[in-house]
């Protein structure tokens, strides 16, 4: 068994948030990472960013990246990137802060595909946040360029 499979079948990454707005719990970048750290031994990790425009629209393409042995000469060597849109303005937030919060959540995303950490069942994929009608479809493909 390679060391992600076993990290995949070992991690438990609490919903360690609130929001108390749509009354769920929820996990964060931080949580996943928190959890993990532990059962990284002899492994790394990393994250980045990019920000790329598709259709004239910024999106923040993170990229979780885990490997073994040393970066050159790697014995396993796997990535998952995910994308999420920065809005056009959010009330209460400077540039800065949009893009922060674009890369958490497609961190976040990055490294739920990579340690297969399944959000379906969280309210954070299926709260409607007050608004009627059923949720639009979460895309499985990357934007094309």
């Amino acid at each position: 068994m390679g060391k992600l499979n076993e990290i995949q079948q070992k991690l438990k990454a609490p919903k360690g948030q609130r929001n108390s707005f749509g009354n769920y719990n929820y996990r964060s970048c931080e949580d996943i990472l928190e959890a993990v750290k532990p059962l990284l031994c002899r492994a790394t990790l990393t994250l980045t960013d990019e920000v790329v425009e598709v259709g004239g629209r910024v999106y923040v393409k993170a990229t979780a990246r885990f490997y073994t042995g040393n970066e050159c000469n790697a014995t396993e060597d796997v990535s998952v990137s995910a994308y999420a849109r920065e809005a056009e303005t959010k009330k209460g937030m400077d540039d800065a802060q949009i893009t922060g919060s674009a890369s958490s959540y497609a961190r976040k995303y990055a490294l739920n595909g990579l340690f297969c950490i399944d959000d379906t069942k969280d309210a954070d994929a299926t709260n409607t946040h007050g608004k009627s009608g059923s949720k639009a479809p979460v895309a499985t493909e990357e934007p094309t360029f």
